[in-house]
């Protein structure tokens, strides 16, 4: 059972994102940086990949990095490792994104650092889309 004020914390950025920048987009299907944002590209959210390997995944133009990306974002989900991290946050703060997310298993206390200090909430260790379901938003991925 999640925290009342997490809870809504959570609640509150699926609420308010529409765009949601996604480091490590992939084309493979058996890989998070798939699965995960095709089940948010499912409920409504535009996803924007970023992946230097790629032209375009999801149908959308794939950018080489967060900082070439010309349209405004507001969650960055994170599919990459965490020594990666701190670089990232760096990114996400320099695109004026609202929200820094990493994956479960990506963890970076400068990371977290960098973003909160800037005035971005950071999610840590937790997937978007199972806590899409979690919060029953919707089925999961």
């Amino acid at each position: 059972m999640l925290d009342p004020e997490f809870e809504r914390l959570l609640r509150s950025i699926y609420a308010d994102t529409s765009t949601i920048a996604i480091v490590g987009a992939t084309r493979n299907e058996d890989k998070p940086g798939f699965y995960i944002p095709q089940y948010l590209l499912t409920q409504g959210y535009r996803i924007i990949p970023v992946n230097p390997a790629y032209d375009d995944v999801f149908g959308e133009r794939s950018y080489p990095t967060l900082i070439d990306v010309d349209v405004p974002i507001d969650v960055v989900d994170v599919f990459r490792p965490s020594s990666e991290a701190p670089s990232i946050a760096t990114d996400a703060v320099s695109v004026g994104a609202k929200v820094l997310w990493f994956q479960p298993g990506i963890v970076s206390d400068s990371a977290a650092a960098i973003a909160q200090e800037a005035g971005m909430t950071v999610i840590m260790n937790r997937c978007m889309g199972a806590t899409h379901a979690e919060l029953g938003l919707g089925e999961g991925p």
